[in-house]
């Protein structure tokens, strides 16, 4: 099987590091043939000091030998968040596949170019939404497809954690601060399990009277369910009691934490069924899922699959500016329009 040659635009994104390391582990999948090392960018970034380590033994590449390569089949876009829109149309109008990391940028427009002009040249465009490929989501993906849930009427996702006064400034430079950098990771479910919502309202306080919007709220409605996504960067415990509950007509998935540390251990979820379906009886069961193992390994086997046509993207390009609107109009950036 031919491997995908791919390069990664930016180490200064906060999943950059993960990425590459995923890909140059990967050896029969990917060939890594150089990064862009985009350190000395002056955007706003989450550390001011970039973990150099993982692109060891790597060309360095500057962004015109990047571009002006003719061997490439796909790129990586880890850049800083907001030099993020521009380094993929970059990369589309070059004709590269591409893995554009999060968030889509703190506006529609440049956006929507980069989708339209994927679309146009059919090239791959995958999201770096991190609980796509999560497994216990997938089971939750799963139990609503086969009809076990029934219809929908709640969901409420949490992606906390605890942040020091640099990680503050950081999200300070966002409109949105916190919901807008980690919003989409849970927007993004949401929208694939409902759809387009009738109305998005956003909730936002700041904490310490600096300004910054450091706990964070989104209402997202629809005509027989409503959807919360929360988000605060002052929560002591965050990480471990990030968790997603989707209530059904029919039953409760309730996942804590959304992703178990260590990575390697088991998943926590509570499946409770009112009604009794083909694998489940009523009650609460424990599903036996894999673990999780290393985050990124399967959204990246999964974009090398769409690249060589094996799959057809399972996050179309409509789903895609959907995410990205909504997104925004949680993050108080635009006012939502059905």
């Amino acid at each position: 099987m031919k491997r995908i040659r791919i390069a990664q635009f930016g180490t200064t994104h906060e999943h950059a590091s993960g990425t590459i390391e995923v890909a140059r582990r990967l050896t029969d999948i990917f060939e890594v043939v150089g990064v862009v090392d985009d350190s000395a960018s002056t955007t706003a970034r989450q550390s001011k000091v970039v973990n150099m380590k993982p692109y060891e033994g790597l060309p360095l590449l500057t962004e015109e030998e990047l571009l002006n390569r003719t061997d490439l089949d796909a790129v990586f876009v880890e850049t800083t968040n907001d030099d993020l829109p521009a380094a993929a149309l970059k990369c589309a109008e070059r004709g590269f596949h591409m893995h554009m990391d999060k968030p889509g940028g703190q506006s529609m427009a440049p956006f929507a170019k980069i989708v339209d002009l994927c679309r146009r040249k059919k090239l791959v465009l995958q999201m770096g939404y991190m609980y796509r490929t999560n497994p216990a989501l997938l089971f939750c993906r799963r139990a609503l497809r086969e009809g076990w849930m029934g219809d929908v009427v709640e969901i409420d996702m949490n992606m906390n954690r605890y942040d020091n006064d640099s990680y503050r400034a950081y999200i300070a430079t966002f409109k949105g601060g916190a919901m807008y950098n980690f919003g989409g990771h849970l927007i993004d479910f949401v929208v694939s399990v409902l759809g387009r919502p009738e109305k998005v309202t956003p909730f936002h306080k700041c904490t310490r009277g600096d300004g910054i919007e450091d706990n964070t709220l989104a209402l997202i409605e629809y005509p027989r369910a409503n959807a919360t996504v929360r988000i605060s960067i002052t929560d002591a415990d965050g990480i471990p009691h990030r968790r997603v509950i989707v209530r059904g007509t029919k039953a409760t998935f309730e996942l804590a934490p959304t992703e178990p540390i260590p990575y390697t251990q088991p998943f926590n979820v509570r499946f409770t069924c009112a009604v009794a379906n083909p694998e489940f009886g009523v009650g609460t069961h424990h599903p036996e899922l894999k673990p999780l193992g290393f985050r990124y390994d399967d959204q990246l086997i999964e974009f090398a699959k769409c690249v060589r046509g094996e799959i057809a993207n399972p996050y179309p390009y409509e789903h895609e500016l959907l995410v990205q609107e909504v997104l925004l109009a949680a993050s108080g950036s635009t006012t939502w329009s059905k």
